[in-house]
């Protein structure tokens, strides 16, 4: 099988670019000839992904965190809608909360990952699809494999992006305290929620999770029945409450033991919109899509069952 890598440089804060010449030619000693391609810019790894799959590879490698992955399996699937070629994707996790690795069972460790991708097996999972609204106003769609979320998420994942300490500091306790910093600044939301064709659910929202899979925040467990192959999103929603208990509450989310909080509520569904209520630029809360913040509500999340083949 022909063999295509993309390649985030500047994921986890450059942490793999420091030994990809040793990461490529390991690489390469496990699958012969390569493709190796690398991203300049947000949304190279989609376009990336759909030039190897038209060079004729059936197995596309996302290199770099979760928002690589995402755009990687996001031009996947793109060109299975359009050409029927389906090509399976590895992930070779190094980013600041590899959650999407976590979820599925693959090494965080590079080499370990290697032999995964080279020797595992093949999973048929669930993906999901967003409609949202870009940061220039431009209505947009993509993608997304693990969790799209909205609220609070927004603010923290652009936070950590942008923080220069991701290359040194473990991804667990840099999400966690821009969590809380971020939390301390949030003005809580009002949205209005539907999932599928039920009464919609108008609340004063912290974050709603459209949930794929269980991790996301560098290891919070936000959906922790989430099954990335049961065709159904787990919907978590975090309602408005005494921030100072909500920040203490902050360390029920890595083990998952928040299912009986009283600000939470779990629906599952396989269809969710979302939109403001009130003022619309007020209550326009920001989106989080496996980990990048390109835009805001309103937004549709679609369930898309078993659409793309993970090596795992």
């Amino acid at each position: 099988m022909k063999v295509g890598v993309v390649r985030n440089p500047v994921a986890g804060g450059g942490r793999l670019d420091t030994h990809w010449t040793e990461v490529a030619a390991a690489l390469t000693q496990r699958f012969g000839e390569v493709e190796f391609r690398e991203t300049t810019e947000p949304g190279d790894g989609a376009v990336l992904a759909r030039d190897l799959v038209a060079l004729g590879c059936g197995l596309v490698v996302a290199a770099g965190g979760d928002g690589t992955i995402s755009e990687v399996a996001d031009g996947l699937l793109q060109m299975q809608a359009e050409t029927g070629e389906v090509a399976i994707l590895g992930v070779l996790p190094c980013g600041t909360g590899s959650d999407f690795a976590r979820g599925m069972g693959i090494p965080l460790d590079i080499q370990a990952a290697i032999v995964r991708i080279a020797e595992g097996r093949d999973r048929l999972i669930d993906a999901g699809r967003i409609s949202f609204v870009e940061d220039h106003g431009r209505l947009a769609s993509r993608h997304f494999v693990n969790i799209a979320s909205l609220g609070m998420s927004g603010a923290t994942v652009r936070a950590v992006n942008n923080d220069r300490r991701k290359r040194w500091v473990p991804a667990k306790a840099l999400f966690f305290w821009r969590t809380v910093i971020e939390f301390v600044r949030y003005r809580f939301q009002d949205v209005r929620i539907t999932v599928d064709d039920g009464e919609p659910v108008e609340a004063r929202v912290a974050l709603v999770a459209v949930a794929n899979e269980r991790f996301f925040g560098g290891g919070m467990m936000i959906a922790p029945d989430a099954v990335p192959d049961d065709g159904q999103f787990d919907i978590v929603i975090l309602r408005a409450a005494s921030k100072l208990k909500l920040i203490l509450d902050l360390r029920l989310l890595y083990g998952g033991r928040h299912r009986n909080h009283p600000a939470i509520t779990i629906l599952r569904g396989r269809k969710v919109a979302v939109e403001p209520m009130g003022d619309p630029l007020a209550n326009a809360a920001l989106v989080d899509i496996d980990g990048e913040s390109p835009g805001h509500i309103p937004a549709t999340y679609e369930m898309m069952a078993k659409a793309l083949k993970v090596r795992c």
